[in-house]
């Protein structure tokens, strides 16, 4: 009779009231594994992300956590660190963990990962990446990117620099950058000559990204940042080599950190909804742990964005 109360089987109301008085009591908690290993089933999903200190994977993680936790899934968290390595680890642990989904922020998309991908015994969803034959949400990078840049330009700004992230990441990396150099060409200007820096996603990236950046281009009037935080970066630097902004040169983020608001100029950049993409891939991952394995489309969702304009450009 405790057996079938705690999965859901038949049962009087009068021993279903027995029971419950009996575990609130004693403070009773079924065997978890027992109840895996016995049903085949699990009540955890794996939730990797690439760094749990960013503002923008911290609120993918809130929105999708919040869903799951409503359905009585409990969540088991990852972080890699950037770590393509870490992610193939962490989806080898959660494959001998027997979750019942995972959730993946990747950074890139390697033939491991491809083979992990397709293989893996639980289903799968990306966040913030296009990957192929994967159910993903992403967000639209190019675009942001370029709608940012033409602003800038309309500013008159001409001679633009781009500090960019590693283009193996092809959300954050390649199609920012080609995002900007689509709106340099769609305003007469030669994308080809787009002076571009990398660097780490971090606030010392940016500072080391602009000094070099002034290096090699020292008349840049533009200068457009795959991520806030570069961009927090980037404006130090230009503060202490006597330029003003957004007197001498424009600057643009992406992300919409809750920063931007505070920093002197307040900053330029594009809003991504974060916190609906986590809750759009959890939704997405329940639906498709729901169907068990049956067959069905691949469902991929695109996000849009919003410019928030403030003073920095």
């Amino acid at each position: 009779a405790v057996s079938r109360y705690l999965n859901g089987g038949s049962l009087s109301q009068e021993k279903r009231e027995r029971i419950r008085e009996a575990i609130e009591k004693t403070g009773y908690q079924p065997d978890a594994v027992a109840q895996m290993l016995r049903t085949g089933t699990t009540d955890h999903v794996g939730l990797i992300v690439p760094n749990i200190s960013s503002d923008s994977v911290s609120r993918v993680t809130a929105g999708a956590t919040r869903v799951l936790s409503e359905e009585g899934y409990l969540c088991l968290l990852a972080n890699t660190d950037n770590d393509p390595e870490k992610e193939l680890a962490y989806l080898g642990l959660f494959e001998n963990r027997s979750v019942a989904g995972v959730i993946l922020m990747a950074t890139v998309l390697t033939p491991r990962h491809e083979e992990m991908l397709k293989n893996a015994p639980f289903p799968i969803v990306v966040a913030g990446q296009q990957f192929r034959q994967v159910p993903c949400v992403y967000h639209d990078d190019f675009g942001a990117a370029h709608d940012l840049t033409e602003r800038v330009i309309a500013k008159g700004r001409r001679n633009i620099g781009y500090i960019g992230v590693i283009e193996q990441d092809v959300a954050a990396g390649l199609n920012r950058r080609r995002g900007v150099q689509a709106a340099m060409k769609d305003h007469g200007l030669d994308p080809s000559a787009l002076v571009v820096v990398n660097s780490p996603f971090n606030v010392e990236g940016g500072r080391a990204a602009m000094a070099k950046l002034l290096e090699e281009m020292p008349q840049v009037d533009g200068v457009v940042c795959a991520t806030d935080l570069i961009a927090f970066g980037a404006m130090e630097v230009l503060r202490q080599s006597g330029r003003r902004m957004p007197e001498d040169v424009s600057v643009t983020g992406i992300g919409d950190s809750w920063a931007g608001e505070y920093i002197a100029p307040h900053l330029t950049t594009a809003h991504f909804y974060y916190e609906q993409s986590g809750e759009t891939a959890a939704r997405l991952l329940l639906d498709i742990m729901a169907k068990k394995g049956a067959p069905g489309p691949i469902h991929q969702t695109m996000l849009g964005y919003t410019i928030v304009e403030r003073d920095s450009i």
